[in-house]
């Protein structure tokens, strides 16, 4: 069921404070392997992308999910607490797998009284080094970070993976009538772990369809109806958020990269790259290398 695959994940702290934001606030094409959760108090900016545009004000949250672009913005001052954190599932999938966007609603008390407390039980996790989200996504802070949780009790993490899925709640529909991953068929949603958990690998459609015991243009055709993409798509696709996330953490060199996010050649891996994030590997690892000078 739905509800019981929920459960399964958890969630790896990375940041979490209250802060003063200016105009200095002002980044473009910001992507990133781990989420935000924004709670306005005071003041005014804006997250923004090519397809949403939207106002940050007081009493509302705001999620922008793993692997989502977007740009981020402050006119003159913003109070903001703001979460980044993991997703982590045993099967690879993400609770919003099919919901890339930037979000909006309306915050209530207890949405507010959440972000606090999970400030009181788990200080000391904000920026210190920069607020430019290029600056701190470095693999070697996210090891620091990692080591903070492992010191954690038992009880704040309990208490930290309670309050997230309570905040992550507020973004998923609140009926089971919309279309959801629970419409899936199961062996469409094993094709998809299967992909996210062997993208080093030589997949091949002929493979996947061989795995659910289908016709290979029967069980294309099924999996473009449920994810809207067509089988070889997905598997780029998530080829190259893991490969995003390499070249921004990492110094690893191209040919490696390619070689662990299951690509046949390097060429083949910057074809496809610039194909899907419009720019070249090179250029991407740049645009990091660059703003962390700022």
């Amino acid at each position: 069921m739905m509800n019981r695959r929920l459960l399964k994940h958890s969630f790896s702290l990375l940041h979490i404070d209250h802060v003063h934001l200016t105009s200095k606030w002002n980044y473009k094409n910001v992507i990133s392997p781990y989420y935000r959760l924004y709670y306005i108090d005071e003041g005014e900016g804006s997250v923004s992308n090519s397809q949403i545009n939207l106002k940050l004000e007081p009493g509302h949250l705001y999620l922008i999910p793993s692997y989502t672009l977007c740009n981020l913005h402050c006119n003159a001052h913003l109070s903001q607490y703001f979460i980044q954190f993991f997703e982590e599932s045993p099967d690879g999938l993400s609770l919003f797998q099919h919901h890339r966007t930037l979000m909006k609603v309306q915050a209530g008390d207890i949405d507010a009284a959440n972000f606090k407390r999970m400030l009181q039980i788990n200080p000391g996790r904000g920026i210190n080094r920069s607020d430019n989200p290029k600056v701190y996504e470095k693999n070697e802070y996210y090891r620091e970070y990692e080591e903070l949780n492992n010191r954690t009790s038992d009880a704040a993490y309990m208490e930290t993976q309670g309050i997230l899925l309570q905040l992550l709640s507020r973004f998923l529909p609140a009926s089971s009538s919309t279309k959801s991953e629970e419409a899936i068929p199961s062996k469409v949603l094993d094709a998809m772990s299967y992909i996210q958990l062997h993208l080093n690998e030589a997949l091949t459609i002929a493979q996947l369809a061989q795995r659910a015991n289908q016709n290979h243009d029967y069980f294309s055709r099924v999996f473009l109806q449920f994810t809207g993409e067509r089988p070889l798509q997905y598997i780029h696709a998530k080829r190259i958020e893991r490969a995003q996330y390499l070249i921004a953490t990492t110094n690893m060199m191209y040919a490696e990269i390619a070689t662990q996010t299951g690509f046949s050649s390097l060429p083949h891996f910057s074809r496809i790259f610039k194909k899907m994030t419009g720019i070249t590997p090179d250029n991407y690892r740049k645009q990091h290398r660059l703003a962390n000078a700022v």
